[in-house]
Protein backbone atom coordinates (compact mmCIF):
# COMPACT_ATOMS: atom_id res chain seq x y z
CA UNK A 1 0.00 0.00 0.00
CA UNK A 2 1.10 3.65 -0.85
CA UNK A 3 2.16 5.52 2.25
CA UNK A 4 2.48 9.09 1.83
CA UNK A 5 1.40 10.56 5.59
CA UNK A 6 3.78 7.52 7.36
CA UNK A 7 7.17 9.55 6.07
CA UNK A 8 6.54 13.29 6.92
CA UNK A 9 5.42 12.26 10.65
CA UNK A 10 8.56 9.83 11.14
CA UNK A 11 10.36 13.37 10.48
CA UNK A 12 8.32 15.18 13.17
CA UNK A 13 8.74 12.22 15.45
CA UNK A 14 12.24 11.89 14.84
CA UNK A 15 12.28 15.82 15.62
CA UNK A 16 10.62 15.24 18.85
CA UNK A 17 13.12 12.45 19.85
CA UNK A 18 16.05 14.66 19.27
CA UNK A 19 14.74 17.88 21.05
CA UNK A 20 13.77 15.54 24.36
CA UNK A 21 17.43 13.86 23.74
CA UNK A 22 15.94 10.62 24.91
CA UNK A 23 19.00 7.65 25.03
CA UNK A 24 17.31 5.11 22.76
CA UNK A 25 18.76 1.50 23.50
CA UNK A 26 16.72 -0.18 20.68
CA UNK A 27 17.61 -4.33 20.86
CA UNK A 28 16.31 -7.47 18.86
CA UNK A 29 15.12 -5.60 15.33
CA UNK A 30 16.72 -8.46 13.51
CA UNK A 31 13.11 -10.75 15.05
CA UNK A 32 11.43 -8.38 12.73
CA UNK A 33 10.88 -10.49 9.26
CA UNK A 34 11.72 -7.84 6.22
CA UNK A 35 8.92 -8.74 3.93
CA UNK A 36 6.29 -11.36 6.09
CA UNK A 37 3.60 -10.69 8.39
CA UNK A 38 4.35 -10.49 12.05
CA UNK A 39 2.41 -9.19 15.00
CA UNK A 40 4.56 -7.07 17.75
CA UNK A 41 2.93 -7.84 21.11
CA UNK A 42 3.89 -4.78 23.44
CA UNK A 43 3.77 -4.03 26.97
CA UNK A 44 1.67 -0.45 27.86
CA UNK A 45 3.40 1.99 30.05
CA UNK A 46 3.10 5.32 28.36
CA UNK A 47 0.89 7.34 25.90
CA UNK A 48 4.43 7.58 23.79
CA UNK A 49 4.73 3.85 22.90
CA UNK A 50 2.83 3.73 20.00
CA UNK A 51 5.78 6.40 18.46
CA UNK A 52 8.87 5.22 20.38
CA UNK A 53 8.13 1.30 18.98
CA UNK A 54 7.52 2.51 15.64
CA UNK A 55 10.46 4.45 15.60
CA UNK A 56 12.97 1.24 16.97
CA UNK A 57 10.92 -0.69 14.01
CA UNK A 58 12.33 1.27 10.99
CA UNK A 59 15.80 -0.39 10.69
CA UNK A 60 13.83 -2.99 9.94
CA UNK A 61 12.35 -1.09 7.02
CA UNK A 62 9.12 -1.38 8.03
CA UNK A 63 6.01 0.59 9.14
CA UNK A 64 4.37 -0.52 12.19
CA UNK A 65 0.18 -0.62 11.73
CA UNK A 66 -1.15 0.05 15.18
CA UNK A 67 -4.40 -1.34 16.36
CA UNK A 68 -6.13 1.80 18.53
CA UNK A 69 -8.67 2.52 19.91
CA UNK A 70 -11.88 4.17 17.82
CA UNK A 71 -11.52 7.66 20.01
CA UNK A 72 -8.20 8.17 18.49
CA UNK A 73 -9.35 8.10 15.32
CA UNK A 74 -12.37 10.26 15.91
CA UNK A 75 -9.66 12.81 16.67
CA UNK A 76 -10.04 15.81 14.43
CA UNK A 77 -6.35 15.95 14.26
CA UNK A 78 -4.72 12.03 15.16
CA UNK A 79 -7.73 10.61 13.02
CA UNK A 80 -6.64 11.68 9.52
CA UNK A 81 -3.10 10.99 10.35
CA UNK A 82 -3.99 7.35 12.14
CA UNK A 83 -5.72 6.82 8.82
CA UNK A 84 -3.34 7.79 6.85
CA UNK A 85 -0.45 5.83 8.33
CA UNK A 86 -3.36 2.62 7.91
CA UNK A 87 -2.91 2.54 11.23
CA UNK A 88 -6.20 -0.01 12.55
CA UNK A 89 -9.36 1.35 14.66
CA UNK A 90 -10.58 -0.47 17.16
CA UNK A 91 -14.16 -0.14 18.70
CA UNK A 92 -14.38 -2.19 21.59
CA UNK A 93 -18.45 -2.95 21.46
CA UNK A 94 -17.77 -4.59 18.31
CA UNK A 95 -14.63 -5.59 17.57
CA UNK A 96 -15.33 -8.23 14.80
CA UNK A 97 -14.75 -5.61 12.35
CA UNK A 98 -11.10 -4.10 13.59
CA UNK A 99 -10.25 -8.08 13.97
CA UNK A 100 -10.94 -8.78 10.29
CA UNK A 101 -8.51 -6.05 9.52
CA UNK A 102 -6.01 -6.85 11.44
CA UNK A 103 -6.20 -10.33 10.03
CA UNK A 104 -6.71 -9.05 6.28
CA UNK A 105 -3.08 -7.05 6.89
CA UNK A 106 -1.60 -9.90 8.37
CA UNK A 107 -2.09 -11.99 5.15
CA UNK A 108 -0.97 -9.32 3.33
CA UNK A 109 2.71 -9.35 5.06
CA UNK A 110 1.95 -6.23 7.12
CA UNK A 111 3.31 -5.50 11.10
CA UNK A 112 0.58 -5.29 13.52
CA UNK A 113 1.54 -3.46 16.46
CA UNK A 114 -1.06 -4.54 19.27
CA UNK A 115 -1.02 -3.97 23.36
CA UNK A 116 -2.60 -6.95 24.42
CA UNK A 117 -2.93 -4.92 27.83
CA UNK A 118 -5.64 -3.09 26.59
CA UNK A 119 -4.53 0.24 28.30
CA UNK A 120 -1.51 1.89 30.49
CA UNK A 121 -0.74 0.19 33.40
CA UNK A 122 -0.70 2.50 35.98
CA UNK A 123 1.49 0.32 38.33
CA UNK A 124 4.12 -0.11 35.23
CA UNK A 125 3.46 -4.39 35.60
CA UNK A 126 2.59 -6.43 33.21
CA UNK A 127 -1.59 -6.85 33.32
CA UNK A 128 -3.45 -9.74 31.80
CA UNK A 129 -3.26 -10.00 28.44
CA UNK A 130 -6.20 -9.82 25.86
CA UNK A 131 -6.16 -12.35 24.02
CA UNK A 132 -6.43 -10.76 20.39
CA UNK A 133 -2.63 -10.69 19.73
CA UNK A 134 -2.77 -14.78 20.31
CA UNK A 135 -6.06 -15.21 18.36
CA UNK A 136 -4.97 -12.80 15.52
CA UNK A 137 -1.37 -15.02 14.97
CA UNK A 138 -3.03 -18.38 14.90
CA UNK A 139 -6.06 -17.03 12.20
CA UNK A 140 -3.44 -15.37 10.05
CA UNK A 141 -0.24 -18.08 10.37
CA UNK A 142 2.15 -15.58 11.24
CA UNK A 143 4.45 -15.03 14.24
CA UNK A 144 4.27 -13.08 17.80
CA UNK A 145 7.16 -11.27 18.33
CA UNK A 146 7.05 -10.04 22.19
CA UNK A 147 7.77 -6.49 22.79
CA UNK A 148 8.95 -4.82 25.59
CA UNK A 149 9.09 -0.78 26.21
CA UNK A 150 10.60 0.83 29.05
CA UNK A 151 11.47 4.43 30.50
CA UNK A 152 8.36 5.74 28.21
CA UNK A 153 6.50 6.12 31.29
CA UNK A 154 9.09 8.75 32.84
CA UNK A 155 8.19 11.03 29.68
CA UNK A 156 4.36 10.81 29.22
CA UNK A 157 2.08 8.43 30.90
CA UNK A 158 -1.70 8.15 32.67
CA UNK A 159 -2.14 9.86 35.88
CA UNK A 160 1.29 11.83 35.77
CA UNK A 161 2.07 15.03 34.24
CA UNK A 162 3.91 15.13 31.20
CA UNK A 163 7.55 15.32 31.23
CA UNK A 164 8.82 17.28 27.91
CA UNK A 165 12.00 18.87 29.53
CA UNK A 166 14.83 17.22 27.85
CA UNK A 167 16.49 15.00 30.53
CA UNK A 168 18.08 12.69 28.89
CA UNK A 169 16.06 9.96 29.82
CA UNK A 170 17.02 6.48 28.89
CA UNK A 171 14.06 4.32 26.74
CA UNK A 172 14.93 0.84 25.64
CA UNK A 173 12.61 -1.42 23.35
CA UNK A 174 13.51 -5.02 23.36
CA UNK A 175 12.42 -7.25 20.37
CA UNK A 176 12.35 -10.61 21.29
CA UNK A 177 12.13 -13.97 19.39
CA UNK A 178 9.53 -14.88 17.51
CA UNK A 179 6.63 -17.49 19.13
CA UNK A 180 4.64 -19.30 16.64
CA UNK A 181 1.04 -20.44 17.93
CA UNK A 182 -0.82 -22.71 15.41
CA UNK A 183 -4.42 -23.46 14.68
CA UNK A 184 -5.48 -26.08 17.13
CA UNK A 185 -3.26 -24.85 20.34
CA UNK A 186 -5.10 -24.19 23.56
CA UNK A 187 -5.81 -20.31 23.67
CA UNK A 188 -5.56 -19.80 27.56
CA UNK A 189 -2.09 -21.61 27.59
CA UNK A 190 -1.02 -19.76 24.41
CA UNK A 191 -1.58 -16.08 26.47
CA UNK A 192 -0.12 -17.89 29.52
CA UNK A 193 2.66 -18.49 27.87
CA UNK A 194 2.66 -14.93 25.81
CA UNK A 195 2.17 -13.18 29.28
CA UNK A 196 5.19 -14.92 31.03
CA UNK A 197 7.77 -14.50 28.28
CA UNK A 198 7.00 -10.64 28.20
CA UNK A 199 7.33 -10.64 32.19
CA UNK A 200 10.88 -12.31 31.96
CA UNK A 201 11.72 -9.79 29.15
CA UNK A 202 10.57 -6.64 31.07
CA UNK A 203 12.27 -8.14 34.37
CA UNK A 204 15.82 -8.25 32.03
CA UNK A 205 15.27 -5.02 31.08
CA UNK A 206 14.84 -3.41 34.26
CA UNK A 207 17.76 -4.88 35.64
CA UNK A 208 19.68 -3.56 32.88
CA UNK A 209 18.25 -0.13 32.93
CA UNK A 210 20.93 2.40 33.72
CA UNK A 211 18.70 4.67 36.13
CA UNK A 212 17.85 3.62 39.52
CA UNK A 213 14.11 2.44 40.31
CA UNK A 214 14.12 3.10 44.31
CA UNK A 215 11.78 6.04 45.37
CA UNK A 216 10.77 6.67 41.74
CA UNK A 217 6.64 7.42 40.25
CA UNK A 218 7.82 5.86 37.23
CA UNK A 219 8.82 2.38 38.98
CA UNK A 220 6.27 -0.22 39.93
CA UNK A 221 6.77 -1.30 43.61
CA UNK A 222 8.41 -4.21 43.32
CA UNK A 223 11.54 -2.48 42.39
CA UNK A 224 10.67 0.32 45.43
CA UNK A 225 9.16 2.32 43.53
CA UNK A 226 6.28 4.58 44.44
CA UNK A 227 3.76 3.86 41.52
CA UNK A 228 0.00 2.58 42.48
CA UNK A 229 0.03 -1.17 43.31
CA UNK A 230 -1.50 -3.69 40.26
CA UNK A 231 -4.64 -4.50 39.81
CA UNK A 232 -4.26 -7.76 38.83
Amino acid sequence: MADFVYPPVIFVIKSLWKYLDLKFDFQGVENIPQKDGAILAINHVSYLDFAITGTAALPAGRYVRFMAKKEVFNNKLAGPLMRGMHHINVDRQNGAASFVAALRALKAGEIIGIFPEGTVSTSFEIKGLKSGAVRLAMGAGVPVIPTIIWGSQRVWTKGVKRNLRRKHIPVSVIFGEPITYKKGDDLEVAEAHLRQTLLGMLHQVQENYPDSHVGQRWAPTRLGGTAPAPLN
